[in-house]
């Protein structure tokens, strides 16, 4: 089965929206909007949002909330390389299988956008508990673009990630 057979295949997802910011909130979070905005606009259900914190604790509370009753998870912000950045580590500690070519391409997609500064992005994707995470910096433009590349594979990833349970 070749690839345009995989992207044949449409899933209800139910996707949640996990914000890491020490200074946004649900009222100013505008990254975490275009998200869900776009989730929407994709035909997906978001399943549950939530802003929290800079902090591993913060974010794994945040994730261990959503991943139950979420498919997929994306997160946005805490992907610099701040010492308060602390997000892809995180997430990447508890992965099962990482998705390194997300990060690869969010990055050349960014380098289109923004230039050389894309080296500083940490994006990361993977695979925890039979469920898709994504991991974007917290600016509009990175949300945009992270969106982009998400919802560009999201059905054929799911359908992989799946195709064995029958």
């Amino acid at each position: 089965m070749g690839v345009k057979e995989h992207k044949k295949h449409i899933y209800n997802l139910r996707i949640g929206v996990l914000t890491v910011s020490s200074t946004r909130n649900k009222d100013t979070d505008e990254s975490g909007k275009i998200i869900m905005d776009a989730i929407e606009k994709n035909g997906y259900k978001v399943c549950g949002y939530d802003v929290v914190k800079d902090s591993k604790l913060d974010i794994l509370s945040g994730l261990f909330h959503l991943l139950p009753i979420c498919d997929v998870v994306i997160l946005n912000g805490g992907t610099g390389i701040s010492p308060k950045d602390v997000t892809a580590e995180t997430i990447k500690a508890i992965l099962d299988k990482e998705l390194v070519g997300f990060g690869e391409i969010f990055r050349l997609k960014s380098y289109e956008e923004i230039g050389t500064a894309a080296m500083m992005s940490r994006a990361i994707g993977g695979i925890c508990c039979g469920k898709l995470i994504f991991s974007i910096p917290g600016s509009k433009g990175a949300a945009k673009t992270g969106c982009e590349v998400i919802f560009s594979e999201i059905n054929h990833m799911w359908y992989e990630l799946n195709k064995e349970k029958k």
